[in-house]
């Protein structure tokens, strides 16, 4: 290096090398230059480095350097990961040639050496790295670098290889990792600056410079290549477990013994496997075996045997008989071991052979941020969560099933779980299942999502409520595998979906549906009454606070009145208190709300203080609501339902979730007289879906007139704030 050379460096005991992504030779437009002047003891660097980065620091260069004796790079590398990982990959630039070969010769001795014991650490780092950034398959901005199956983890896989401890497909892992270095380069070049973020604006540039049709297919390009790494990644971590729970002295040059598992599949060092005797043209039942069998055992099925399976394996017939359908329920039902073999089944191509729809699912993203995945790994996430409930069922097959397609209708512009229900119809047949079972799980297809927009949009204490779960439900038995559906799917999306709040919703509505079927009645509210304070008896307000493990709730209990409920969540509102979901009722003459919101440390003192200063007029929420609102960036929608109940007028309002959506919505019926009689207030990712049970002041159901009216001063009200 011409920097190096300009220093006066010594041309032995001292020497310049690159390392990390520079020693590999991957840097991209606006790469740092990760540099080590390195020295033998006794030789003094310190004025050649002076005289080395200042140049490069002249020039412009992002610089990231370190001076060290061989033996304190070596120390180095000894104590800290990071630091051995950048040394594996390190490349001579100037200076003596025969000490950047003793450095690199003993660093890899050593990672050799002390592999079994540094490796359990190196794989809490990135696991914790994985825990903290997600996963480039499934995060709406991906990071290239740091990201689970992103460029960080094909390094570690190179690191892996070289403890001779295991090995992975290196054709594979070059070309994924080649493509995301051109990812990356095309990145820097679209952002002008160093970066490994992907913002959602610079999906289509991406596309142009990849050479692609538009910004979709830069998202499939780039999720399909996290998807591959973080396959091998899985693979070779699974390798190294197996590696390190032998002896040392066997982990290696032994050929492993075949421990049989069933007609042509064997167990061998840790993965499934055809034996010897496997015929797989003659054996249509052997894909889905292999399958099951590693699933529930919670190891590999060797992608090499999957592969194999891919292409010779004789076609399933259809129906399929008995002991296919009974494999495929093992399979899926088998727990957190479903993930990795899916996976693998999904590389090697052999999903198709078992169900070829997948592919209308496969990396579809959500329409929705709150989900964590896309949907065919969500939907392989609803399998594993049913898998822990097929004790409350009847027909766990039906559960299993019903999981794996309650999702098969995305990716269209009609409803998916319309357009999902004939198809589930059609795959469920070919699976061989009876007619009953085919109608189960097309039903659990085409209302999945009935208990939980029923149980946080609905009054459940309203007759009309269970009466249309039970209509559409139809049987106890559909109403159980339907709850399970529902728990398995909300715990699938996003850990706070199914918050002991929306869960006892939920189950209260299954509890009232269940008795609507079997007695044709309408069962006890589900909302019981509450004990009413003296100090609420004598006028004032009670307000509590309790805290839970998945947030806060907020009980408040007043005489009842018109504009009670705005002047509450004007309190929350005012407080930046991020409402999840809320339910109001009337109790006699006393009015009882109830709050779950996404705060901690809440002091009902001061939300007390709030609600008084609100009533005497002290504090205008308007004005200072107003003051505090951010622009929506939803148009609102205001639907009265008239459907929905006998007794009261209900009010649908979907919009933009901010601060005070509820507020303004009670303001604006407070100021026409018209009472809310139940709220139910349902917050997901970006957009509020609450629904009101109104009545006159007086009592009873308001006109078409006055219903006309409320909606408009709703929607009035809303709109003045989107526009703003």
């Amino acid at each position: 290096m011409a920097a190096y050379r300009a220093s006066a460096g010594p041309d032995a005991g001292a020497a310049l090398v690159a390392v990390g992504g520079y020693g590999r030779g991957e840097l991209a437009p606006y790469s740092d230059l990760d540099v080590l002047l390195v020295a033998d003891d006794g030789v003094d660097v310190r004025a050649v480095a002076e005289r080395v980065w200042y140049p490069l620091w002249d020039s412009g260069s992002r610089l990231d350097h370190a001076v060290r004796t061989l033996p304190e790079a070596r120390a180095a590398a000894g104590a800290d990961l990071r630091v051995a990982l950048g040394l594996l990959d390190l490349r001579h630039l100037a200076g003596d040639a025969g000490l950047t070969l003793r450095l690199r010769t003993t660093v890899l001795a050593d990672w050799r050496r002390g592999a079994r014991d540094r490796l359990p650490a190196l794989r809490e780092l990135v696991q914790a790295r994985h825990q903290r950034v997600g996963e480039v398959a499934h995060l709406s901005v991906p990071d290239l670098k740091e990201a689970e199956g992103g460029l960080r983890d094909a390094t570690v896989l190179k690191a892996l290889v070289a403890t001779w401890l295991v090995d992975v497909p290196h054709v594979e892992l070059e070309r994924a990792r080649q493509a995301m270095l051109d990812v990356r380069d095309v990145l820097h070049e679209v952002a002008g600056r160093a970066g490994d973020r992907l913002d959602p604006e610079q999906w289509a540039d991406l596309a142009r410079g990849l050479g692609l049709a538009d910004a979709p297919a830069a998202q499939v390009r780039v999720r399909e290549l996290g998807r591959r790494i973080a396959h091998l990644s899985h693979l070779t971590w699974r390798r190294v477990d197996a590696a390190l729970a032998r002896p040392a002295r066997t982990a290696a040059g032994r050929r492993p013994e075949l421990a049989p598992l069933a007609a042509g599949v064997a167990l061998s060092g840790g993965e499934v496997v055809l034996t010897g005797a496997a015929r797989p043209g003659d054996d249509p039942l052997l894909l889905l075996r292999a399958a099951a069998l590693a699933a529930e055992r919670d190891v590999v099925l060797a992608p090499p045997t999957a592969a194999r399976l891919a292409r010779e394996a004789a076609p399933l017939p259809t129906p399929w008989p008995a002991e296919a359908r009974q494999l495929m329920v093992r399979l899926l039902a088998s727990g957190r071991g479903l993930l990795a073999v899916w996976e693998t089944l999904d590389e090697t191509g052999a999903l198709a052979r078992i169900l070829p729809e997948w592919e209308r699912l496969r990396l579809l993203p959500h329409a929705s941020p709150i989900h964590r995945f896309t949907v065919d790994r969500h939907v392989v996430e609803t399998c594993v969560e049913a898998s822990a409930l097929i004790r409350r069922v009847g027909r766990p097959d039906v559960l299993v099933v019903g999981a794996l397609l309650h999702d098969i209708g995305k990716g269209g512009l009609t409803a998916h779980s319309v357009a999902g229900e004939p198809v589930a119809r059609e795959i469920a047949a070919r699976m061989g299942f009876g007619p009953d079972a085919v109608d189960l799980v097309a039903r659990l297809v085409r209302w999945h999502l009935l208990l939980s927009e029923t149980a946080t949009t609905r009054d459940v204490d309203d007759p009309a409520t269970a009466e249309l779960v039970a209509q559409r439900v139809g049987s106890v038995e559909a109403l159980d595998l339907l709850l399970a559906l529902t728990e398995a799917d909300a715990k699938a999306t996003a850990p706070k979906v199914w918050s002991s709040w929306r869960g006892g919703l939920v189950r209260g509505l299954a509890c009232r549906t269940r008795a609507a079927i079997d007695t044709g009645g309408v069962p006890p509210p589900v909302t019981s009454d509450v004990p009413v304070p003296d100090e609420v008896r004598r006028g004032a307000v009670s307000i509590t606070v309790e805290d839970l493990p998945d947030g806060t709730r907020v009980r408040v209990i007043a005489p009842d009145r018109v504009g009670l409920l705005a002047d509450v969540a004007a309190v929350l509102a005012l407080q930046r208190v991020p409402v999840r979901a809320a339910r109001a009722w009337a109790q006699d003459q006393y009015a009882v709300s109830v709050w779950e919101v996404d705060a901690t440390g809440l002091d009902p003192a001061v939300l007390r203080q709030r609600y008084e200063a609100i009533v005497a007029g002290r504090l205008d929420s308007a004005v200072s609501l107003r003051r505090a609102e951010q622009t929506a960036a939803l148009e609102p929608t205001v639907v009265v339902r008239p459907e929905a109940s006998a007794r009261a007028t209900v009010l649908e309002v979907r919009t933009a979730d901010r601060p005070g959506t509820v507020h303004l919505v009670c303001a604006a019926l407070a100021g026409l007289d018209i009472a809310v009689r139940s709220a139910h207030v349902d917050t997901l990712g970006p957009q509020a879906v609450d629904v009101f049970y109104l009545q006159e002041a007086a009592a009873g159901v308001l006109g078409d007139v006055r219903a006309a009216q409320a909606a408009h001063a709703v929607r009035a009200a809303l709109s003045a704030v989107a526009g703003s």
